[in-house]
């Protein structure tokens, strides 16, 4: 039995009560009542919604699937594996994309009977890894077949779910479901996998991810593309809108496929470990994103035993030799001076997730790629923001403290800074921009209402991107004046 399959009986097995569930087939010629191979036709002993078909997919006795699945939107360049992806239609820049989903009440459910299971005691259950259920996903008149849902996010999600809101983070998986339904395998979006939609969890002016991501692009930084879609969701009542969200590239998908070459190990590092202290490496949170089954790591412990290595404080040109053969410094201190400058505060050396590692084979190195950019422009609520220049971080976080306390890297670390504030994290460049995204968002910001919204009133859409106009000139002036100049 195909394991994908085997899950969601087992899925089944353990919810009081559903002992059925499908999603919708993205609405085809099957749907004729009187057709007696139609998937929603209750006498059809084929029909993969029929609770007496032993073939029933979604049936708790089904072992064998023999139902065709209709796919009559289906051409190679739109749901196809062969085609490049096609950044151009899936992430523009100056529109808002537009999904509409569908899920069975069923299906949508079986969400939220997991979310109450896991979430409702206030933090999440540990080692939870959120489920996908099948949807339809529309876009423009084609539908996507059969496709994985599921609920993301750690904190952000605790806190959505905690305070009622409704509007969830997501990830779609468009092949999630081809062992069930051979029909989609390998189903794409546009050369597309996965594609991730994030909430814009505390952030009122719902541009701060793509904002953040736009400048790491600029300043030469290979980090996930963005776009801005709005998005609505049936579970059988009609479609309701879930409002804007940030369409955000899956790095083990595209972005290492597009913006690297070669097959190296990408890591998504999550917990202690990730700070890189001595003492701490732990294999299990150097979270393997590919190559799971050739459990090499030795590529990250490199990092680690350089990054530690007693030529730190006895010989530095050796220390930063050693660890130049094994991380790109360059990238990384380039990341951390534009991090720190527009204050990002849910990232390295204040949290220990939020970064990608990716073994790059045409340089051998490790390669610094940031990721979720939603806190960004902000001064960190209760947890504060690092300063410019970082005296308060300690051994806890080497990356930044051991690299700060050597003079070649410091001084390439403030230059970093100068370029940044002077020709990329600018008034003039910034403010424009700004106000073209509030232009491109605002009618759909405003057309949210509870519970699918972090706004309490409209009027705070507006503010918060007074904010950020104001904000880029203090943080400018902030960089200039640390730099004496």
């Amino acid at each position: 039995m195909p394991k994908k399959t085997f899950f969601i009986i087992l899925m089944c097995l353990g919810l009081t009560g559903l002992a059925l569930w499908a999603c919708e087939d993205g609405g085809s010629p099957a749907n004729d009542a009187n057709n007696i191979n139609n998937v929603n036709n209750v006498n059809n002993v084929n029909n993969v919604n029929n609770t007496n078909n032993v073939n029933n997919v979604n049936n708790v006795n089904n072992v064998n699937n023999t139902t065709t699945l209709p796919t009559p939107d289906w051409t190679e360049a739109t749901h196809g594996s062969s085609v490049d992806p096609d950044f151009t239609t899936v992430f523009p820049q100056e529109s808002i994309q537009r999904f509409a989903i569908t899920v069975t009440p069923e299906q949508w459910a079986i969400l939220q009977q997991e979310l109450d299971a896991n979430l409702a005691g206030g933090r999440p259950t540990p080692g939870w890894e959120p489920g996908f259920v099948p949807c339809t996903v529309r876009y423009g008149d084609r539908d996507w077949y059969q496709v994985g849902i599921r609920v993301k996010g750690n904190s952000s999600l605790t806190a959505t779910y905690s305070r009622g809101i409704e509007k969830f983070s997501f990830k779609l998986d468009f092949d999630e479901f081809e062992d069930t339904w051979p029909e989609i395998n390998d189903q794409r979006f546009y050369g597309f996998k996965q594609l991730n939609l994030n909430n814009g969890f505390d952030d009122n002016s719902v541009i701060r991810e793509r904002a953040a991501s736009e400048l790491f692009r600029a300043f030469g930084i290979r980090v996930a593309h963005t776009a801005t879609a709005v998005v609505t969701i049936d579970v059988g009542d009609g479609p309701l809108n879930y409002g804007v969200y940030s369409l955000v590239e899956e790095v083990d998908d595209t972005v290492i496929d597009t913006q690297f070459t070669g097959d190296g190990n990408l890591y998504k590092p999550d917990g202690p470990a990730a700070a890189f202290a001595a003492g701490n490496f732990n294999e299990v949170e150097m979270v393997k994103k590919n190559n799971e089954d050739l459990a090499d790591y030795s590529d990250v412990r490199a990092l680690h035993t350089a990054l530690h290595a007693v030529t730190r404080t006895t010989d530095p040109a050796a220390w930063r030799a050693g660890l130049e053969a094994v991380f790109d410094v360059q990238v990384f201190l380039r990341w951390l001076a534009a991090n720190t400058a527009i204050q990002n505060w849910d990232s390295y050396g204040i949290s220990t997730h939020n970064y990608y590692l990716y073994h790059d084979p045409d340089t051998g190195l490790l390669t610094w790629i940031p990721w979720d950019h939603n806190e960004a422009f902000t001064n960190g609520k209760d947890r504060g923001v690092l300063t410019l220049g970082m005296d308060e971080v300690n051994s806890s976080w080497p990356l930044i403290r051991f690299l700060l306390d050597d003079g070649v890297y410091r001084a390439a670390y403030e230059e970093h800074l100068r370029v940044f504030a002077t020709e990329v994290f600018t008034p003039a460049l910034m403010i424009p921009r700004y106000t073209a995204l509030a232009a491109l968002v605002r009618a759909d910001a405003m057309a949210e209402t509870a519970p699918r919204t972090f706004l309490r009133t409209p009027s705070d859409f507006d503010v918060a991107i007074d904010q950020l106009k104001a904000h880029v000139q203090t943080r400018q002036d902030l960089v200039m004046d640390f730099l004496g100049l």
